[in-house]
């Protein structure tokens, strides 16, 4: 199924009011939004202008951020006010998402591949490997690059690390509505009416209650729901509505075998949109191809790194050091 991302016109959420939902300030300081040290350009060669942000010292190890489903590179706040003292951090806004433009290509599993292998020829010099994070359809993007970039693994990534993602059969598995594909399978019509229709998502506190029990977990602080509501508010709902529909028949099935170096795979205990048995699969591929490092279920939901920033910090700064050791560490 071919799904072409609309263009910016086709909302009528304007554009500084998205962009004021991504930058509120927050109590906890780590989920406040950084000032880049450099914004670095990247076009497409369809056109499409992507916002890619650079933080910390340029000379320093690289960390690539991509971000999932209806999200944009503010998700990844709680990660890059960390980590860019020490490290060079990468965080994109992927096609359509936040302020990068839609362009005229149809989403899909090539078109992330595409654009991720541009970004990282734009954010790394020849022979520079970074620690490649992806979250839900930001480690699609990581294994969608892997399959159709196979040769570019081991010359641009010194490790992997996906959180809360999914190779395929989304729909299939997905409990966000309650009782489907919990108590009784899901019609993939279901899946399509309610994620691919093109509705502006409210605020309020009945809408916050509700992220709090399917997409996150009781302990998350009102600090941590009301950054994540906001960050997916921010999304125009044409695009969220066309990437989700293109989602529903995404197949990266086997691609993980492709990611030739030490890889972690996180999962959420309580993720009710991509359940851990997504995870679990994936894991199970890399186990079987040798590069698994290690997987992890943390007490979450999907929103992994900002539900448990300590723990998830945790994993990625292993990440970084398996990286350094290399493949050895892994056969080991």
């Amino acid at each position: 199924m071919l799904v072409k991302l609309p263009e910016a016109g086709a909302d009528l959420m304007t554009a500084p009011f998205r962009s004021s939902l991504r930058s509120r300030t927050y109590a906890t300081e780590t989920l406040n939004t950084p000032v880049p040290a450099e914004v670095i350009p990247v076009t497409t060669p369809d056109g499409a202008r992507l916002r890619v942000h650079a933080y910390g010292p340029a000379d320093a190890e690289v960390i690539v951020l991509a971000h999932g489903w209806s999200c944009a590179l503010e998700y990844w706040n709680p990660q890059i006010n960390v980590f860019a003292g020490d490290y060079r951090v990468i965080a994109f806004d992927q096609r359509g998402h936040g302020e990068s433009e839609s362009g005229t290509r149809t989403f899909g599993a090539e078109q992330l591949a595409d654009d991720f292998a541009q970004i990282l020829d734009a954010v790394l010099r020849p022979g520079q490997r970074a620690t490649l994070v992806g979250h839900s359809m930001g480690g699609m993007t990581i294994q969608a690059w892997a399959k159709y970039y196979p040769e570019q693994v081991a010359q641009r990534a010194a490790a992997v690390l996906l959180a809360t993602t999914a190779a395929r059969q989304i729909p299939n598995r997905a409990t966000v509505i309650p009782f489907l594909n919990d108590l009784v399978p899901a019609p993939s019509w279901v899946a399509k009416v309610m994620f691919g229709t093109p509705l502006p998502l409210p605020g309020g506190a009945a809408v916050s209650a509700i992220a709090k029990s399917r997409l996150m977990t009781p302990a998350a602080t009102a600090d941590e729901i009301d950054f994540g509501l906001s960050i997916v508010r921010s999304c125009r709902p044409s695009v969220r509505a066309a990437v989700a529909r293109g989602l529903l028949h995404l197949d990266l099935h086997g691609a993980a075998a492709n990611l030739t170096v030490p890889t972690t795979v996180i999962a959420g205990s309580a993720d009710r949109l991509l359940p851990e048995i997504h995870s679990r699969e994936i894991a199970d591929t890399l186990a079987d191809a040798g590069y698994l490092d290690r997987y992890v279920i943390l007490p979450t939901g999907h929103l992994v790194n900002i539900e448990a920033p300590q723990a998830f910090n945790t994993e990625l700064q292993r990440t970084i050091r398996m990286g350094r050791r290399g493949l050895v560490a892994v056969a080991g």
